[in-house]
């Protein structure tokens, strides 16, 4: 037997009127009702009639997402978190890769009465995106976007705040000879977090080993390392720009008969599967899809709802996750 929304007020112990304002994101309810109706649903499996829905508020139901890659364990899990999250209040989550290549201002889900919103999730053309969903009045949200001026309406990571707290949890271990290997100049992200690595360095007087610009690829990490290696001279602790670039460095430590941590340091970035498969496992900061999905989701629903009318940009904290890379037996 189907589900129905009355089942799903008395499942709550609340009204129907109220879980029809939860369904339909009104900033009305109350955040322990809100989450007394959102279990419920949960629970009982609840799915909105999306046509009947259609008909009656002239909407199609339909949140797009364009994203660059789905080849990615953080941005795969933001896009769990968005689905379960919008399916919760009755919208379908419609899912385009774009590589940015092209005219994609004109891209098929920002087309008229496609979608109801878009998220565009670490978007490289956002600002022919956002001229263009201006136009067309299509609410938007960006996650991990790659310009500040473009931060109204979006949620983003303190990148400097994680690089800072990479920096200073190996000087806290006392290391001094501290390398940073980058991702690509055009990533904000690359930028934040090198910047934040700098300042711990500077904040205690320590001048890097070196800082190298590249791209996030394994292959990056593999050959700075081999290149120190050939050299002769490695620094004590590496604070890699993402889980990529980490694995490669360790690759090429490894490979050479360097321990690590016991001989070098290695600090990752985003905290992918493979950081807690690696041998040794490794240290990293996370970067909580969980928390970027729902708060993504929540401020698109808020937009749709006209609750929101004034621009948002919600900060989100990395978390250090302290494995085997870094600590010493």
């Amino acid at each position: 037997m189907k589900v129905s929304i009355f089942d799903v007020a008395k499942k709550s112990g609340l009204s129907v009127v109220t879980v029809s304002r939860v369904l339909n994101g009104a900033g009305s309810v109350r955040e322990n009702n809100r989450q007394k109706v959102l279990d419920a649903i949960k629970e009982l499996d609840y799915r909105p009639n999306a046509a009947a829905r259609s008909l009656a508020s002239g909407k199609t139901g339909i949140i797009g997402l364009i994203v660059t890659t789905l080849q990615d364990s953080f941005f795969d899990a933001v896009v769990k978190e968005l689905n379960e999250t919008l399916a919760l209040h009755g919208y379908f989550l419609a899912i385009s890769i774009s590589t940015g290549i092209g005219s994609d201002e004109n891209h098929y889900l920002i087309q008229e009465d496609r979608v109801d919103g878009l998220i565009l999730l670490s978007p490289m053309k956002e600002d022919n995106y956002i001229m263009e969903l201006k136009r067309r009045g299509i609410p938007y949200v960006l996650i991990d976007n790659q310009l500040p001026e473009n931060d109204t309406y979006s949620i983003t990571i303190d990148n400097f705040k994680g690089g800072y707290a990479a920096a200073s949890h190996l000087l806290e271990l006392g290391h001094t000879s501290i390398a940073h290997i980058c991702g690509q100049e055009m990533f904000r992200s690359t930028r934040e977090r090198r910047a934040g690595f700098q300042q711990a360095l500077q904040d205690r007087g320590i001048t890097p080993f070196e800082i190298v610009s590249g791209e996030f690829e394994i292959e990056m990490g593999y050959s700075t390392a081999k290149r120190w290696l050939q050299a002769g001279k490695l620094p004590a602790a590496v604070f890699a720009g993402d889980d990529n670039i980490a694995l490669g460095v360790i690759n090429a430590l490894m490979e050479a008969g360097v321990r690590v941590p016991e001989e070098v340091a290695v600090v990752g970035y985003d905290d992918h599967y493979i950081a807690s498969q690696l041998r040794p496992h490794l240290t990293t900061l996370r970067q909580p899809a969980d928390k970027i999905g729902v708060a993504a989701a929540d401020m698109l629903l808020r937009r749709l709802s006209g609750e929101m009318k004034r621009g948002s940009n919600i900060r989100i904290d990395p978390e250090l996750i302290v494995r085997e890379s870094t600590l010493k037996s």
